[in-house]
């Protein structure tokens, strides 16, 4: 691995990646408190200037001016424990500009999914900040490190493996999630470090407790990354109404849809799912071309906005992503508690040396 990789990840005194949910679940406040408690925070960087007043006019330059406000809380949350990184997609009309912002802003780390990211090293080339792709296969690790090592001479300084049972956007085939049919999360963080031991692993998808945790570093990976379960946490920035979703939720309502940015999704099944399910649209209302491969004549709702009401609370049109185990998330907590309940002896972790 990267000597960038094993200056910045020494400082981690927990292996475990919070992570990134938009819009505006994972922002400043949730980072730097999970930063604070010595894990790697990730603010979601999708539409993050939703709440600006000039958002939907001019929403590169809000989404802009947010990412700067919300790092730099978390970097005040935080008083310097831990790590805080960004998630930028890379379908992401604006993801050059939140890279840089980011950058601009000392930002630890770059975790980039939703594509391939394979632009990621050019973005960051010569900056003192680690980058990670976000994979479901070792295909598509072997794919991305190898066009970073030939284009940029670079590789990833971790990699963050998701799998089947992730919320949000997946990188499966809706077949094969219709089917159950995807290659378990074990078995693909156990390829992707034969052919790339030297890089560190963070697993994500169906991580929930210590058990977890373990079964997954005995497999290959050197730390996890949790997402859902800190929706829950008092310190999320989601608002309350988004909360009480996600904590009413059974593991049953968690469904698989199809999502405008062209991957499939996990989230809680509401009527919006149901619709689309049943093949009805609901166009957007203004389109602000926030998503590359997104056709707004064709596409069966406004991801944008659903995820905005979704973050305002509102059941009948919101989006609310969530992973498989979201029904074992059924009580407010906070994020030191939960961490401390992965984490319950500091002596028990993996070596994280990288010797």
């Amino acid at each position: 691995m990267s000597e960038l990789g094993k200056k910045k990840l020494s400082r981690l005194k927990y292996p475990l990646i919070q992570g990134g949910m938009g819009i505006g679940i994972s922002m400043g406040k949730l980072a730097g408190a999970v930063a604070f408690q010595g894990a790697m925070g990730v603010i979601s960087t999708a539409n993050i200037g939703f709440r600006e007043d000039d958002f939907w006019d001019y929403p590169d330059r809000a989404d802009e001016r947010a990412l700067r406000a919300e790092i730099r809380k978390a970097r005040e949350i935080s008083c310097g424990n831990g790590l805080i990184a960004i998630n930028a997609m890379t379908v992401t009309n604006n993801y050059r500009l939140m890279i840089q912002t980011a950058i601009d802003e000392g930002i630890d780390a770059i975790i980039s999914g939703a594509g391939l990211p394979l632009s990621l090293p050019d973005i960051t080339a010569g900056k003192d900040v680690m980058i990670a792709p976000v994979v479901s296969s070792s295909k598509a690790a072997s794919a991305i490190l190898n066009m970073w090592k030939k284009r940029y001479d670079r590789t990833a300084d971790f990699i963050v493996v998701e799998g089947s049972m992730a919320g949000g956007h997946l990188g499966f085939s809706r077949e094969k999630l219709d089917t159950g049919s995807c290659q378990p999360l074990t078995e693909i963080v156990g390829e992707i470090k034969k052919l790339h031991s030297d890089i560190p692993i963070f697993a994500g998808g169906s991580v929930f407790d210590r058990k977890d945790i373990k079964t997954m570093q005995d497999n290959g990976a050197w730390g996890v990354q949790i997402a859902t379960r800190f929706i829950a946490a008092k310190e999320c920035d989601a608002t309350d109404g988004y909360k009480k979703v996600i904590l009413e939720a059974s593991s049953g309502d968690a469904a698989i849809l199809d999502s405008p940015v062209g991957m499939p999704g996990r989230a809680v099944r509401t009527p919006l799912v149901e619709k689309t399910a049943k093949g009805m649209r609901s166009p957007a209302e203004k389109c602000i071309r926030c998503i590359s491969t997104c056709d707004p004549a064709t596409a069966p709702y406004c991801i944008n906005k659903a995820l905005i009401e979704a973050f305002y609370g509102n059941y009948s049109q919101g989006l609310f992503f969530c992973g498989a185990n979201v029904g074992r998330t059924d009580r407010m907590t906070t994020v030191k508690d939960i961490i401390e309940e992965l984490f319950p002896d500091t002596d028990d972790l993996k070596d994280r040396s990288f010797k």
